[in-house]
C-alpha cells in the first residue's frame, strides 16, 4: 500500500521561473519569500508534510548553472540528508536536464527522492504550471510503501510525467510539456492518480550516501554537420588540457570517412583523449557495428555511447575524470550504467 503519511520535505530553491511572483508595487517579476509558501500554495497543507526550504542567496538563471553549483546543490543534499525524508529542486527549465544528469552522478548511493521541477510561466500567473508541478514534486518526494521511498532516484517532474534525471532532454521552451524521455519510460504518469512504474524505478540499496564533488571541466562537444571544417576540428581536438570529447554523430553513431577527420580523431585518441560516440537523434542508440562509417570510429577505439543524452554524456564525463585521470578507467565506466542512464 502506499503511503503519504507525514513526511519531512526541503525545498531548495535554486532559481527559475517557477519561483517568480509579480511585484505589485512595480509590475516586474521577483523572486518570492518561500518562508509563505502555503499563502502562496494554500493547498500544499492538504499533503501535511512538514516542508523546509532552502534559498540560494542569489538566485541563480539556469543559464548560469555550472558545476560549482551542482556542488552547492549536492552539498546541500548531503548537509540535510539525514533530517528529510526527501528533496525537491526548484530550478530553472533551460539547464534542468544537466542538472539533473549531474546530481545522479554526485549522489551515489541514494536511497531518498531528489525531484527537480520548475515551470513554464512563473507561480505568480493565473495560468502558471508551476503550482501542480511543485505540489505534485512534493507528494512524490514524501511517497513512500512500508516506509521505503518509492522513487529513490534523482527525476525530473513536468507536465504529468516523472521521468529520470539523466535520461531526460528538454525538446520544446513554450509548451507546458517541456521535457522528455526519449529512450526510457516514465517513472510515473500523473492525472487523477500517480501512477508509479515500479519496474522502471531504481531500487534501494541502503548503502550510506557518498557524495562526488570532485567534477573536470575540460571536456567538450563537437558536433558533426555536413561541411564541418578540417580547421574547426583540430583546434577542438587540440584545446589545452582537454580530457575527453563528446562526439554528435549522425543516426546510429555514423561520421564522414574523409582522411583528414579520421586521422584527426584517431590522433586524438593517440594522445589520451577518451572520445564518446552519441547520437544527435532525439531517440535511439548508437551502433557502430552497422555501417561502415561507424564502423571506423568503433575500430579507432572510439566509445559506444549507446543511448546515453548528450547532457548525460557531458555530466558522466565530467564525473569521472573528477575520479581519476586515468583514460582507461573512465573507458570502463563510460560503457556500464553507473545510474541507469544508458541502455546495454
Amino acid at each position: 500500500m502506499e503511503t503519504n503519511s507525514r513526511k519531512s520535505i526541503l525545498v531548495i530553491y535554486t532559481g527559475g521561473t517557477i519561483g517568480m511572483i509579480i511585484d505589485q508595487d512595480t509590475g516586474v517579476l521577483k523572486p518570492f519569500n518561500f518562508d509563505n509558501i502555503y499563502q502562496h500554495i494554500p493547498a500544499l497543507k492538504l499533503l501535511d508534510n512538514d516542508i523546509q526550504n532552502y534559498c540560494f542567496d542569489p538566485v541563480i538563471d539556469s543559464s548560469n548553472m555550472n558545476p560549482k553549483f551542482w556542488v552547492d546543490i549536492a552539498t546541500v543534499i548531503s548537509e540535510n540528508y539525514e533530517n528529510f525524508d526527501g528533496f525537491v529542486i526548484l530550478h530553472g527549465s533551460d539547464t534542468m536536464a544537466y542538472t539533473a544528469s549531474a546530481l545522479s552522478f554526485m549522489l551515489e548511493n541514494l536511497n531518498k527522492p531528489v525531484i527537480l521541477t520548475g515551470s513554464q510561466l512563473p507561480l505568480g500567473m493565473i495560468r502558471t504550471d508551476g503550482r501542480e508541478n511543485f505540489i505534485t514534486s512534493i507528494e512524490i518526494a514524501a511517497a513512500t510503501i512500508d516506509d521505503t521511498p518509492i522513487v529513490p532516484e534523482v527525476a525530473i517532474y513536468f507536465e504529468n510525467e516523472l521521468m529520470r534525471g539523466n535520461r531526460t532532454i528538454k525538446y520544446n521552451a513554450e509548451h507546458f510539456e517541456a521535457f522528455r524521455s526519449p529512450n526510457y519510460p516514465a517513472l510515473a504518469e500523473v492525472g487523477v492518480y500517480i501512477k508509479y512504474k515500479h519496474n522502471y524505478i531504481r531500487k534501494p540499496n541502503f548503502k550510506r550516501l557518498k557524495v562526488h564533488k570532485n567534477l573536470e571541466t575540460n571536456i567538450a562537444v563537437l558536433k558533426l554537420y555536413p561541411g564541418i571544417s578540417e580547421n574547426f576540428v583540430r583546434s577542438v581536438l587540440q584545446v589545452d588540457g582537454l580530457k575527453g570529447i563528446i562526439l554528435e554523430t549522425y543516426g546510429s553513431g555514423n561520421a564522414p570517412t574523409e582522411s583528414w577527420f579520421l586521422e584527426a580523431l584517431e590522433q586524438a585518441i593517440e594522445n589520451g583523449i577518451v572520445i564518446l560516440n552519441v547520437t544527435q537523434c532525439q531517440g535511439g542508440s548508437v551502433d557502430m557495428s552497422k555501417y561502415q562509417t561507424g564502423i571506423a570510429l568503433k575500430n579507432m577505439g572510439v566509445i559506444n555511447g549507446f543511448d546515453i543524452t548528450t547532457e548525460a554524456a557531458i555530466t558522466k564525463m565530467m564525473y569521472l575524470f573528477g575520479e581519476t585521470a586515468d583514460p582507461t578507467l573512465v573507458i570502463e565506466k563510460l560503457t556500464k550504467s553507473l545510474r541507469g542512464e544508458i541502455t546495454i
